[in-house]
């Protein structure tokens, strides 16, 4: 082709874009029409629903639709039985995906008992400082709670497993055209305010303004705050939590929060976004929640967000300026290891950002790092549990307790950074496996993998389960460690590992199927920033000589941890949780879960499935997830190449463990364990002089944990 034509067909294409737009126009059109014709059906329909002797069927044939789309939008039509509804309800509270029937008994291979170390999954003690790791949700932190329904005894729950034939195939594969690729841009920073919901203290800039809140809406707080600031883009309420005025009026605190968001404004409307973010709305959350909002004026324009402190740290009576400072702080300690660090809305949001500016420019994964197929992060999604949360009771644990000891991993998921599984992943059968020589065995099982396997607890085991089982009811996993209890289940190689190679009696693991990576690094330059820029706000919060800067400087360290954990947790990519506002009258989306309504909207949530996203790598959390709850067991402390002590639940005495809490641990008794201030060490950090009684909730506990801090505090104790 030549200049003369290449300028032609140019010019050729106006004419079509022209055209495209014209009937892109008239497609909109058409579409606007038929969205105002349906919500029309939609309000006809709910309105025969209040007739007494209103049919579903009757209705469908006459609207054109099905019994089943009727039924979503006016739900009082749906002719199933109210008690088979409520079965089918707790039936999908309490399932995972349908497993197909289990692998028969001969299609698995016994893996061999390790009796000497094979190569373990700690990260050298030479690597630099720092670490995060969770432990038990605190109370800034809660996890949304679920519609209260009855308690579902717990029983055996059914694991998906990996099909055999063409479907088998989708779990050994990627998702075409989908890659977690460096950025080409920088992100905007935000205007940012920090507001204290009890005082009417603001911190702008360099300045503190008391402002009155009125009632403390989120009108009213918008309209405080933007007279005061104008421009400012993000609120974040470090104490007073205004979305819980009034609380006791509702049935949930979900509730509660959900009316607060939609209290009714003149001047503010709920801001949806625009494009993949259309549905965006709040997002309602018991203890953190997000408003987003938008001028009635101009609901298409410039948006402001109402967020919790306690996303990023739970501010333990800071006042705005200390808040502010550690925001500060933070961005300081990042910008170091990053040029480009910007603090975005959440931790999870900024944690996910960061790695993704350190995605290599060179070398085999330069051109990004492809997402698993839908099916496969749906079985990793379903059978990669996070961390162990497990009371154990009598008479495992004696009735009174001599004392209660608790013990938490430092920074404990920076310690599992270094290698991550990537790549598509080979499928291991229990015939494939079992044709392997025992190195081979070892080392796959020692390799990043994913493993289903059929478990027997040892004759004379008297220690805590090793291995998590699956089970119905809101527990999910429980840690069987009755001698003899055999139970299938998935799980990484790092607990396959120690359960066969343990140094009390291994146990007997078999193979019936796997999945098995590429052993790499995606996650450890990421891991080593954040360790860096914890450690140096680590140490400033310990240096420091203003009480105030020391103060920042552990709230900004705290914030680095919840960058690291809730950016890991990003990557699970969980099915996608969608919450809206509909105005009375109007038709629901479909399937959609009802949080609350006043006198003009309905609040809802919807799960809207795995979405493209291209920094969805279930396998990472998963794979870190599963280390982490071995170190809980065994964790080897290293002087070079040597191992010189050890620690975890394993190494302390029989039935002296009480408690798990995804990071931290509970005995009745202390244990000589080196704490060296390292990502993973164990810290001592409660200990409530007995006799104690024994706890038989997680309330309980926690409560007997609180005083247990308390009084190590008070007698000012030090590691020992």
């Amino acid at each position: 082709m030549d200049r003369k034509t290449y300028t032609a067909k140019v010019a050729e294409l106006r004419p079509l874009r022209e055209e495209i737009g014209k009937a892109e126009k008239t497609v909109a059109a058409a579409q606007a029409a038929l969205d105002k014709l349906n919500q029309q059906r939609a309000r006809r329909i709910s309105e025969l629903a209040g007739y007494e002797g209103a049919k579903a069927d009757a209705i469908a044939k006459a609207s054109g639709l099905s019994v089943g789309d009727v039924v979503r939008i006016a739900p009082l039509l749906d002719p199933t039985p109210a008690a088979v509804r409520a079965a089918k309800a707790d039936d999908q509270a309490v399932t995972v995906v349908p497993a197909p029937a289990p692998v028969a008994e001969s299609a698995s291979a016994v893996a061999p008992a390790l009796t000497r170390p094979a190569a373990v999954t700690e990260q050298p003690a030479s690597a630099a400082p720092a670490a995060v790791a969770p432990v038990e949700p605190e109370a800034s932190v809660a996890p949304v709670a679920a519609v209260p329904r009855p308690a579902v005894e717990a029983g055996p729950r059914e694991l998906p497993t990996l099909p055999e034939g063409p479907a088998g195939a989708r779990f050994e594969a990627v998702t075409t055209g989908l890659l977690s690729k460096r950025p080409n841009f920088v992100q905007q920073a935000r205007s940012t305010v920090f507001l204290d919901a009890a005082t009417g203290d603001l911190a702008v800039r360099d300045r503190v303004v008391r402002l009155d809140l009125g009632a403390r809406t989120p009108g009213e707080i918008l309209d405080a705050v933007l007279a005061t600031a104008p421009g400012t883009e993000r609120i974040y309420i470090t104490t007073g939590a205004p979305w819980h005025d009034g609380a006791e009026r509702y049935s949930t605190l979900k509730d509660a929060v959900a009316a607060w968001l939609n209290t009714p404004s003149e001047r503010w409307t709920t801001a949806v976004g625009s494009g993949r973010d259309k549905l965006a709305g709040h997002f309602v959350h018991q203890r953190q929640p997000v408003g987003r909002y938008a001028p009635t004026a101009a609901p298409d324009g410039g948006s402001t967000e109402i967020r919790s402190m306690g996303e990023w740290f739970d501010p333990d009576g800071a006042d705005v300026v200390t808040c502010r400072q550690a925001f500060t702080l933070l961005w300081q300690a990042l910008r170091r290891h990053w040029d480009d660090a910007v603090l975005m809305g959440s931790p999870s949001q900024t944690g996910r950002d960061l790695w993704s500016r350190t995605i290599p420019t060179t070398g085999k994964w330069a051109g990004g790092y492809p997402v698993l197929s839908e099916e496969l992060r749906g079985l990793l999604h379903a059978t990669g549990g996070q961390g162990r949360t497990e009371l154990i009771l009598q008479p495992r644990v004696r009735e009174q307790l001599p004392a209660l000891v608790e013990y938490d991993r430092t920074f404990a998921y920076a310690k599992h950074l270094w290698k991550s599984p990537v790549g598509t992943p080979r499928r291991i059968t229990a015939r494939a496996f079992a044709a392997m020589t025992e190195q081979e065995q070892t080392k796959a099982l020692m390799s990043c993998s994913h493993w289903n396997v059929r478990v027997t607890v040892p004759a004379g085991w008297n220690h805590v389960g090793l291995l998590p089982a699956p089970v119905t009811g809101d527990r999910a996993w429980i840690y069987p460690s009755e001698p003899g209890a055999t139970f299938t289940t998935w799980a990484g190689g790092a607990e396959i590992h120690l359960a066969l190679a343990n140094h009390i009696a291994p146990w007997r693991i078999e193979i019936l199927g796997g999945l098995l990576f590429e052993d790499g690094k995606p996650l450890d330059e990421w891991g080593k920033r954040l360790k860096a820029a914890w450690a140096d706000l680590t140490n400033l919060s310990k240096m420091h000589g203003d009480e105030r800067q020391r103060q920042a400087a552990y709230l900004a360290s705290r914030a680095v941890r919840s960058v690291l954990l809730f950016g890991l947790g990003g990557f699970a990519q969980r099915p996608r949780l969608v919450s809206g506002t509909t105005p009375i009258g109007e038709a629901l989306p479909a399937g959609v879960e009802i949080l609350g309504q006043d006198a003009e909207v309905v609040t809802w949530q919807r799960q809207a499935g795995f979405s493209r996203d291209p920094y969805a790598h279930p396998e990472w959390a998963a794979y870190v997830w599963s280390g982490a709850r071995a170190a809980l067991l065994d964790m080897k402390y290293r002087q070079g190449k040597d191992i010189i002590a050890h620690a975890g639940a394993l190494h302390a005495k029989p039935g002296t463990v009480v408690y798990f809490g995804t990071d931290g641990i509970a005995l009745t008794e202390r244990q000589p364990w080196p704490y060296r201030g390292e990502p993973g060490d164990y810290l001592l950090k409660g200990h409530l002089t007995g006799p104690v009684e024994h706890p038989t909730s997680q309330e309980q506990y926690l409560k007997l944990r609180g005083l247990g801090r308390a009084e190590l505090a008070r007698k000012g104790d030090e590691q020992q």
